[in-house]
């Protein structure tokens, strides 16, 4: 085995170690867990019962409930970039990263550890979200195939926002202000399609949404569900599936090799 093939293999077995310590964490505070599944949960039922009214008018064509879940899944995974961002934070505020930096261990694996861990939370959450939405009325129509791609391409949406979350996290190292943060990033996830057409948005706003990855990645998961009309419009929303794989690779490729080297820095 090379020596290149035998540092690959140890970022992988550290990453795995990373992994389970979060996975441990979890364990050892279920509340945390409970937490992070309210929130999904409660996203699902407001938006199904609380604003279904406006929402019904604001989306037409098809059945409210069925265009808002998919929006949902995809609103979610930015809530998860929040998260891993505080995660990220938390523990370069608390010494875990310097400790973490003081043993034998690849750069890439902590990280990767990390993303990992938000990864099958993000997993999980969207399995309960997805059972929460049958109940509401929600439903995949396009088959198996389409929907199991459907969600391949959120849970790689997902997985790409967290490494710009790990990355933020690790360069602002204070949770209390990522916490502050959040608002100003949800409400970027927020300027989409998710609620109402972009072209009710004014000129300038309607254009930032329409080319925004949130929006293509919310007419990916409808188109595979079958949630809504085939979809139209500018190019990003017209291939939607190309246009969400794009932005998440390209997001995995700047934001990854960012956080791992943003990591070994000592401030």
């Amino acid at each position: 085995m090379s020596t290149q093939q035998t540092e690959r293999r140890n970022a992988l077995i550290d990453g795995m170690s990373v992994l389970y310590r979060n996975l441990l964490a979890l364990k050892r505070n279920p509340a945390l867990l409970a937490a992070n599944l309210a929130g999904p949960i409660g996203l699902v039922l407001v938006f199904g019962y609380v604003f279904g009214g406006s929402l019904r008018d604001a989306l037409p064509g098809s059945s409210y409930r069925e265009q808002i879940i998919p929006a949902a899944f995809v609103l979610v995974a930015g809530t998860g970039m929040v998260v891993a961002a505080s995660a990220a934070a938390h523990d370069a505020r608390n010494g875990v990263t310097e400790r973490f930096r003081a043993m034998p261990m690849a750069r890439f694996a902590v990280p990767f550890g990390a993303s990992l861990s938000q990864l099958l939370l993000s997993i999980l959450s969207i399995a309960v979200m997805a059972v929460v939405g049958l109940l509401v009325g929600w439903q995949a129509h396009d088959g198996f195939a389409r929907t199991l791609a459907g969600f391949a391409v959120l849970t790689l949406f997902g997985y790409a926002l967290t490494w710009v979350g790990i990355f933020l996290g690790l360069a602002i190292r204070d949770e209390e202000v990522v916490q502050q943060l959040a608002p100003v990033i949800l409400a970027f996830v927020m300027v989409s399609n998710a609620f109402v057409p972009t072209s009710s948005m004014p000129a300038w706003l309607g254009t930032f949404a329409e080319w925004s990855p949130f929006s293509a990645a919310i007419t990916a998961v409808r188109d595979l569900f079958g949630n809504a009309a085939a979809p139209t419009g500018p190019w990003p929303l017209a291939h939607p599936v190309i246009t969400t794989v794009a932005w998440s690779i390209g997001l995995l490729i700047v934001f990854a090799p960012l956080a791992s080297r943003r990591y070994t820095r000592k401030d």
